[in-house]
């Protein structure tokens, strides 16, 4: 069997093949002044730069789901020892701290969860930023 010499890595393009389509491409089409090498390496750089911010992304999702499942799992269980304690003719007032203390917790899983969020926005933004910021100073005339 031959070997495709779209897979190869000679051009550096790794797995993305159509990067070394591109470098060619452009050779044949040099432009004075303009760094075609450069931008075939900003274009690799931004699809890790996707990829990374992507993972980013799931990660961040992925704490916020299993953080959120256990904030469900023990207030269901703090409830439950609630629900028991009035069937044994608990005072009232240790029923009205125990509700207070719950709208309490609430409130700061509720904002627990909504940090866990923006950070996992904030972390795959910032991937694409630096990115961004890259693309601005290739794209600078010399």
């Amino acid at each position: 069997m031959g070997t495709d010499d779209r897979q190869s890595d000679a051009g550096g393009t790794g797995a993305m093949p159509w990067l070394g389509d591109l470098k060619k491409m452009a050779e044949k089409f040099a432009l004075p002044g303009f760094d075609m090498a450069a931008l075939v390496e900003w274009q690799r750089k931004d699809m890790e730069a996707l990829v990374e911010a992507n993972r980013q992304a799931y990660e961040g999702i992925q704490a916020l789901v299993s953080r959120r499942n256990e904030i469900l799992q023990e207030t269901l269980a703090q409830w439950q020892a609630a629900m028991k304690g009035f069937a044994s003719g608990e005072a009232m007032t240790k029923q009205t701290e125990t509700a207070r203390q719950q709208v309490e917790k609430a409130v700061a899983d509720f904002r627990e969860l909504s940090q866990l969020e923006a950070q996992a926005r904030n972390n795959a933004w910032m991937v694409m930023q630096e990115n961004l910021t890259n693309l601005q100073k290739l794209l600078q005339p010399k």
